[in-house]
């Protein structure tokens, strides 16, 4: 695209801005940008780089914490794990990418979320992802879902990194706009963490990896708006990634890390070469001086506004020591990636492109970072709903309750989905989440401690009220790495939401966010890193408000670990904390009685952290053979989850006098645990737990192989794994 076309409203609305930030960038300038510095701008002040509806109450989050060495601002979280070990992660979104082009798209979000840790001197030792797709008898379901998870296991699988856990739900309200959020965890070393500020005047700046082509060229502009029925004429706007460059990648920049050669480091993400370099320079105070004639290119008679704009994968932005190009070089042409020297740190503040002979773009930095708009959108709460009781809400017959239950989208085995990724490449995965615990668990290598990952969130729960919502996806991280006796000890997030500029979804915004900070600050549990993916709405139709939450915790000793597949023959299960009987906004509610209402269940913070801190307890002291936290579905799925990950029956008791019977099975009450025990083991631990104030109470036995109650449950183990194995290859069969 020429920088001499003359810039019209319309050039400007299709670069997404407004007339009002158009007109800032006239002031801020003191004339009209060319073409060039119009899409530099557009890109940098689009939503998905600026944040401009969503900083402020960003901002609200707690971000601290005794072993926080990095919190939000740079590409990943960092996090001390002890001896000398440091833990960096992060979670992001690609979804308008995924939905337009699965495969590339949901393949290029694992690729740019690796890119984010290793940029900072990690390797990534483990893979996580959040998946949200439609209602599975919409027509696009199938294709989306089988793309996304080749996408997925395509590229992990061959840079060789593990995929170790996730969730994957269905609802309608995501027809018109899937959810693709990828996580990754890397190791490093706490004293060799890297950062992208470029800092020092006169350095040269390096750009490494693959060429630059035209593909992803406004994918960040892409990403910051709304659907409409047009949108695969989008396509041309989605990257395409190359996994085996990214490992060579990660190899290369590695070696190179362990030099003293490297003053500031960022990869190529949204936006690409231009936001990484804007990024670098405004973080070290500085300005940078590219000719874009060095930039490796793959396509002919590419512009300086496409190279500047282009996503293409697998690229990275260095500045390196002044005196140790020669190294740099010799690295990157070793592992026979593209390295070029493309330009010098300057005095000047501002960004200045070279190309043909010419400068193209002279504009000053600070505008396009710090000083990019910062909108107080204005939002209106979420109404109250009424709380419905139990008593009201049918159950008949529990057999059918329970089948139901188990072979129901959000419940069902995902085997055909974690089969497709590699789970245990690199050979420290000691539990997947996807067959073995609430959290997977990945050992530090050589060592006899591991770390323990999640993702989670209640869509339902946060729709129907956000506040309560968003408490709850960050408790249900902590209980799901409690649940493995993990230490919990910090989140990254995924902020997945409609229009901001609609008050009714902006409410939602603030509502979730407000929730989830309370619960980081009585949990200890601050935020390193996230993401927010706003504009998920398709003609005027928005997702349900997901806020994916990623947690990570240490197991300081792994012979103390558990998860879910541990109950044995005669082993008493027990229930922490009080069922009673809360239905509203359940799974139940929605899948066996057809009704989308009610008032989510509340979160106790309190009462969570006592019990988590019990249950933790109990692990370390190895009073637990199994331990799963009750949540999707209620106490009777969650024994059932138990049951076949054992393979072994059960016979539960409700109790006299306990709440109605929906509500006991099915209910959604949190702050409750599962706990597989020995029988000599019961009575310490339902006396130590009154001691405490903490409601524990015996509810069955495991043994045999068939699931009953004394409510008329009676089902052979056998039936139960069928329905529950048999949904997801249904769903794909062709």
């Amino acid at each position: 695209m020429s920088q001499d076309i003359e810039i019209t409203k319309d050039i400007v609305a299709e670069h997404g801005l407004s007339k009002d930030e158009y007109k800032i960038i006239l002031d801020r300038l003191g004339r009209t940008p060319n073409m060039n510095e119009l899409g530099i701008f557009s890109v940098m002040w689009s939503e998905h780089c600026s944040y401009k509806s969503s900083r402020r109450h960003l901002g609200k989050f707690l971000t601290t914490g005794e072993r926080v060495i990095q919190g939000p601002g740079e590409n990943a979280g960092v996090i001390d794990i002890d001896d000398g070990d440091a833990i960096i992660f992060k979670m992001e979104s690609h979804n308008h990418p995924s939905y337009i082009e699965p495969y590339q798209g949901a393949a290029t979000g694992v690729g740019g979320i690796m890119r984010d840790v290793f940029t900072m001197g990690a390797r990534p030792i483990a893979l996580m992802n959040a998946l949200r797709f439609g209602e599975p008898s919409h027509p696009k379901t199938k294709s989306l879902v089988d793309g996304v998870v080749a996408g997925i296991g395509g590229y992990g699988n061959c840079v060789g990194v593990p995929t170790v856990g996730g969730e994957t739900n269905f609802h309608k309200g995501y027809n018109g706009n899937i959810l693709v959020n990828a996580m990754c965890v890397g190791l490093a070393s706490t004293d060799n963490v890297f950062y992208s500020a470029a800092k020092g005047v006169g350095n040269p700046i390096f750009y490494v990896g693959s060429k630059t082509g035209r593909d992803g060229i406004h994918g960040a502009t892409m990403a910051s708006a709304e659907f409409d029925d047009d949108s695969d004429e989008k396509r041309p706007t989605v990257q395409v990634g190359d996994p085996f460059t990214e490992k060579l990648l990660i190899e290369a920049c590695l070696e190179l890390m362990a030099t003293d050669a490297i003053i500031a480091i960022q990869d190529m993400g949204a936006a690409g070469l231009t936001s990484s370099s804007v990024e670098m320079a405004d973080k070290g105070g500085v300005g940078i001086e590219l000719n874009l004639d060095h930039v490796p290119q793959r396509e002919d008679g590419m512009t300086p506004y496409e190279m500047m704009l282009s996503e293409s994968q697998e690229r990275m932005l260095m500045v390196i020591q002044p005196g140790k190009e020669q190294l740099a070089f010799d690295i990157f042409e070793k592992w026979e990636l593209d390295v070029a020297h493309i330009g010098e740190t300057t005095d000047t503040g501002r960004l200045t492109l070279h190309h043909g002979g010419k400068i193209v773009c002279d504009i000053p930095v600070a505008p396009l970072a710090d000083d990019a708009p910062n909108y107080d959108r204005p939002h209106k709460p979420t109404p109250k709903r009424d709380v419905l009781d139990a008593a009201h809400i049918a159950l008949t017959d529990v057999n059918a309750g329970l089948l139901a239950m188990m072979g129901s989208p959000d419940i069902a085995s995902r085997r055909w989905i974690w089969e497709q990724y590699d789970r245990h490449v690199m050979a420290d995965t000691v539990d997947s989440s996807q067959s073995g615990g609430d959290a997977a668990i990945v050992r530090i290598h050589g060592k006899n401690k591991a770390v323990a990952i999640t993702t989670d969130v209640t869509p339902r729960y946060c729709y129907a009220d956000p506040y309560e919502g968003g408490k709850q996806c960050v408790v249900e991280t902590w209980r799901n790495l409690t649940c493995v006796g993990a230490d919990p000890i910090a989140i990254t997030d995924c902020l997945n939401f409609g229009n901001p500029e609609r008050p009714d979804i902006m409410g939602q915004f603030v509502g979730c966010i407000e929730g989830m900070n309370e619960a980081c600050n009585a949990l200890n549990y601050p935020v390193v890193s996230g993401n927010v993916s706003l504009y998920n709405e398709t003609n005027g139709v928005a997702i349900p408000p997901t806020p994916a939450v990623g947690g990570v915790g240490l197991i300081p000793d792994l012979d103390f670990h558990t998860n879910l597949a541990g109950a044995k023959d005669g082993d008493v299960l027990l229930m922490i904390g009080e069922n009673t009987g809360w239905i509203g906004s359940s799974l139940y509610l929605r899948e066996v009685a057809h009704r989308e209402e009610g008032a989510p269940p509340p979160v106790n913070l309190k009462m969570e952290k006592l019990h988590g801190d019990y249950v933790r307890r109990l692990i370390r002291n190895r009073r637990v053979n199994a331990v799963h936290d009750c949540s999707d579905g209620g106490l009777l799925v969650t024994a059932t989850e138990m049951a076949l990950a054992a393979d072994i029956g059960f016979d539960l008791q409700r109790p006299a006098g306990s709440c109605a019977i929906s509500g006991w099975y099915f209910g959604e009450d949190q702050a409750r645990y599962l706990l597989a025990v020995d029988e000599n083991s019961v009575n310490p631990i339902l006396s130590t737990a009154e001691g405490l104030g903490i409601p524990a109470t015996k509810i069955g036995t495991f043994g045999g192989k068939r699931l009953t109650s004394n409510d008329g449950l009676s089902l052979d183990i056998g039936k139960v794994r069928s329905t529950y194995e048999a949904w997801f290859p249904k769903l794909m069969e062709s």
